[in-house]
C-alpha cells in the first residue's frame, strides 16, 4: 500500500513515503534550513494511504515522484509470477496502469523526462523484451536500446541535459548509458567496484542508480558500498569514489535536496532507511518497527521522502 507523511511542523519541513509488504509509506524528515552537507535528518509520522494486492504482482521496485506529485512505481511481478506493471498513483491515491508486461519479466528501475516522458527497463529472458523502454505521454510503450540477456538491468537514471539514460546493471557488473533518442547501449563503466562480491550471500552487484551533482552514484548490494562516479567534460566517467561500504543490503537511494549529497538509502535486506553522509558515515531513520519489508527505493519530493517496499527479500525473488 502507501502511506503519505502526516503535515510537518514549521521547524523540520520535510518528510517521507515507503513501501511496506507491498506497501509504500511516508514520514517527515528535515527541514529546508538544513539542506546542508551535515543536514541530520529525522524521520517521523508513517501513514498509511494506499494499499496494493501482493498477491496479484503488485510488488513495488522502484519509484519516481512528478512535478505534479503523482508516483510512478515499478511493480515488478516476478516474485508472485505475475505480470509487471508501471501504475501511475495521484495523490488522492487514484491508480492509473501506465504499463503492463509480460509474465516471466519484471519491471525495474523508472525515471522521468522533462517533457513527462517515463522510461524504464524491462528485465527478461527474451532479447526482443530485455532492455530500456519508453512512455510518452498519451502514447503506447516501446524499447529504445536492448541490454544483454542474462543481465539484470535495474537502477535508472536521466542527466539533467535530457539526453542519455544510465542503467546499473546487478550480474554485469556494468553500467549502460543509452541515448534517449534510441540507439545501442554502450557500457559506460564496467568495474570490480560495480561487480557482484564472491561470498555475497545475495548475488547482485550494481543496483540503484541515481545522477547528481555532476555525478553518477551507484550502490552495490552484495559489498554494501555507496560508489560516486564524475561525469568528465567528454562525458566519460571519472575515478570512482566510494562514499561509504557500511550499507549492508543496500538497493536504491536518493538525495535529501537537488544540492544536498545526504543521501537516503534503503536497506533490503535489513528491512531499514539509512541517511547517509558526505563523510561516509550512516545513521538508520526507519526499521521493521515501522512496518518496512525489503525496501527497495527512495525518492524525495518537496517535503516527502517516498520509499518502495516490495514485501519480501531478494532472497526469495532468486529462489523463484
Amino acid at each position: 500500500m502507501i502511506t503519505k507523511a502526516l503535515p510537518m511542523k514549521k521547524r523540520s519541513g520535510f518528510a517521507a513515503i515507503s513501501a511496506v509488504a507491498a506497501v509504500i509509506v511516508s514520514a517527515p524528515y528535515a527541514s529546508a534550513a538544513t539542506e546542508l552537507a551535515d543536514a541530520q535528518p529525522a524521520v517521523t509520522h508513517v501513514k498509511t494511504v494506499a494499499a496494493f494486492d501482493f498477491a496479484t504482482g503488485d510488488v513495488p521496485e522502484n519509484i519516481t515522484v512528478a512535478p505534479d506529485n503523482s508516483l510512478t512505481v515499478s511493480m515488478v511481478g516476478a516474485p508472485v509470477g505475475e505480470r509487471p506493471a508501471l501504475v501511475r498513483i495521484t495523490p488522492s491515491g487514484r491508480r492509473t496502469v501506465l504499463v503492463t508486461g509480460q509474465k516471466g519479466d519484471g519491471i525495474t528501475g523508472n525515471t522521468r523526462g522533462h517533457d513527462g516522458t517515463v522510461y524504464y527497463n524491462v528485465w527478461s529472458s527474451d532479447a526482443s523484451r530485455n532492455g530500456v523502454w519508453k512512455l510518452t505521454p498519451g502514447g503506447t510503450p516501446h524499447r529504445i536500446a536492448a541490454l544483454p540477456v542474462g543481465g539484470v538491468p535495474n537502477g535508472l537514471a536521466i542527466d539533467p541535459a535530457g539526453r542519455t539514460l544510465y542503467v546499473a546493471d546487478s550480474q554485469m557488473g556494468t553500467v549502460w548509458a543509452v541515448p534517449v533518442s534510441g540507439g545501442p547501449a554502450t557500457a559506460w563503466l564496467v568495474d570490480p567496484a560495480l561487480a557482484i562480491e564472491a561470498s555475497a550471500p545475495v548475488p547482485y552487484g550494481a543496483n540503484g542508480l541515481r545522477f547528481h551533482n555532476g555525478a553518477v552514484w551507484v550502490s552495490n548490494l552484495s559489498k554494501g558500498t555507496l560508489l560516486r562516479i564524475p561525469v568528465t567534460a567528454t562525458g566519460t566517467p571519472g575515478r570512482i569514489h566510494t562514499v561509504t561500504s557500511s550499507l549492508t543490503g543496500v538497493d536504491d537511494f536518493n538525495f535529501l535536496s537537488d544540492h544536498s549529497n545526504v543521501v537516503f538509502a534503503a536497506l533490503n535486506t535489513q528491512n531499514q532507511i539509512a541517511v547517509v553522509y558526505p563523510k561516509g558515515t550512516t545513521k538508520t531513520v526507519l526499521t521493521a518497527s515501522d512496518g518496512l519489508a525489503s525496501p527497495t527505493a527512495t525518492a524525495v519530493r518537496g517535503n516527502r521522502l517516498y520509499i518502495t517496499d516490495g514485501g519480501l527479500n531478494l532472497d526469495a525473488l532468486l529462489s523463484h
